[in-house]
């Protein structure tokens, strides 16, 4: 198993293109997306299963907004403590993992950016009868043309 921290800023219109190391990269890759620290370890087992059956690897991206006032250089949490966070989160998957923390000002424009075209979206979120964050993310992820499981939590 091996973890690999990515960083990612994002200018407040447009979209960057994938980076080189994901267009290189052949191998089925298992988007699991940051909502919550409970919610994320669930999907990130759930999504360990599924590459494990598939033999693919997980990618956990993690979208950090930050606001106007500040620039894209100076997130309102320290990357260094992000980082150790989130590295320790990726090694619960027990699977190859790594980590992209992408600066933005929008979520979704984010998470657009990052993922490719059709792929595989795991997010968890709490089971509610009221559509919740995650699961109206959930939904507009895949109007816009992606796989997505959303594996619920209590």
């Amino acid at each position: 198993m091996s973890i690999a921290i990515e960083k990612m800023r994002l200018p407040a219109t447009g979209c960057p293109a994938w980076s080189l190391s994901q267009e290189r990269d052949n191998e089925l890759n298992i988007a699991v997306l940051f909502t919550s620290v409970e919610s994320t370890l669930a999907a990130l087992k759930e999504a360990a299963t599924l590459a494990n059956q598939l033999s693919a690897r997980i990618r956990l991206i993690v979208p950090q907004i930050v606001p106007y006032p500040l620039s894209l250089e100076t997130p309102p949490v320290q990357l260094e403590f992000s980082k150790s966070r989130f590295r320790v989160m990726a090694s619960e998957s027990g699977v190859e993992t790594s980590v992209q923390i992408v600066l933005c000002r929008d979520r979704f424009t984010a998470l657009k950016s990052a993922l490719q075209p059709g792929s595989i979206v795991v997010l968890g979120g709490p089971k509610r009868w009221w559509p919740t964050k995650s699961q109206m993310l959930a939904r507009r992820l895949r109007r816009a043309g992606y796989e997505v499981i959303f594996k619920e939590t209590e």
